[in-house]
């Protein structure tokens, strides 16, 4: 298992040597790898460690919170051809990458009115899963439309040198980034709607089942601040080159609840009307501080371990 990390500006410096006494002590050399033009990795943009097992590279992960992912994101909930934490070949085992939206569509229609929609019939969804279709509002026209699209945005082209598969990034953090620059006004901001999330929490045992969360027992509807694009590229070899409507959702520094499970990372959330409108129509000097956590108390825990959320009896 490879995980993929970002050289910091003027190498690794002294946080190398802390890294491979870490490796060697609690991993045992043999069991790890490095790949990169020279020893610290300097001369490259991203230097790559290889373990024997999955399980050992999450503890490396998690043991060195400050290392950024070479994916174009600091958050280990992000699934890519790099990193030990991309979907396995079960679509439906547990991962970070996963949330739900159970309402209708005739609860988002009484949130927008006029709203437009093009999703067709859209059954609940209990569990989302990277490059899964899902809905988005986005704007169109003079008004808003409801569409499905792909969970998983382009990912940054240097990563993709001699691969075949675009995977897609599904959580972005670094909007600062150049790679995201074209997609940063209106016409490419979306609501992602959702009812919960969940967050791997890491047992004991090294099983790592997920916990979900929303805002009560109910699972109200509400919406992840979300990017979208249309794009030529292959998700999966088999399919080919397809051009699909695509999208993703920004991810801030989790407020106290996920922080309990998952101390990196929570999606970045929209609760009220305001937000919305902010979110779909401001520019981004002003939409960008939407980039934020939760405060804290807003968010509980529905659900442990399940791999889909429940759906609720009342999907309004």
């Amino acid at each position: 298992m490879r995980v993929k990390l970002l050289v910091p500006e003027g190498g690794f410096e002294r946080q190398f040597d802390d890294l491979c006494r870490w490796l060697d002590q609690e991993v045992g050399r043999g069991e790890y790898a490095f790949h990169a033009a020279s020893a610290l990795g300097i001369t490259r943009d991203a230097v790559a460690v290889y373990f024997r097992a999955p399980e050992t590279a999450h503890r490396f992960v998690a043991r060195f919170p400050d290392l950024l992912l070479a994916d174009g994101t600091d958050s280990v909930v992000y699934t890519s051809p790099y990193l030990p934490f991309g979907r396995p070949q079960d679509e439906k085992s547990p991962m970070c990458n996963l949330y739900s939206m159970t309402r209708s569509q005739e609860a988002m229609r009484r949130l927008f009115a006029g709203l437009e929609e093009r999703a067709g019939n859209m059954p609940p969804l209990p569990g989302i899963y990277p490059d899964y279709p899902a809905p988005i509002i986005r704007n169109a026209g003079k008004g808003r439309e409801l569409v499905m699209a792909r969970w998983g945005m382009p990912t940054p082209p240097q990563y993709l040198t001699g691969r075949q598969v675009d995977r897609g990034v599904t959580n972005i953090r670094q909007t600062s980034s150049s790679h995201w620059r074209p997609w940063l006004g209106p016409e490419h901001r979306c609501l992602v709607p959702f009812t919960s999330f969940a967050e791997n929490e890491t047992q004991a045992d090294g099983s790592k089942p997920p916990v979900w969360f929303a805002f009560d027992e109910t699972r109200p509807l509400a919406f992840f601040a979300g990017l979208w694009a249309t794009w030529t590229s292959t998700r999966k070899v088999k399919e080919g080159p397809v051009t699909a409507d695509l999208f993703g959702f920004l991810t801030t520094t989790p407020n106290a609840e996920v922080r309990t499970v998952h101390p990196k990372a929570m999606p970045a959330i929209l609760t009220e009307p305001a937000e919305w409108e902010t979110w779909l129509l401001a520019p981004w000097s002003e939409a960008k501080a939407l980039q934020r956590p939760l405060p804290d108390g807003a968010l509980r825990i529905v659900l442990r371990g399940e791999k889909e959320d429940t759906v609720a009896p009342a999907t309004l």
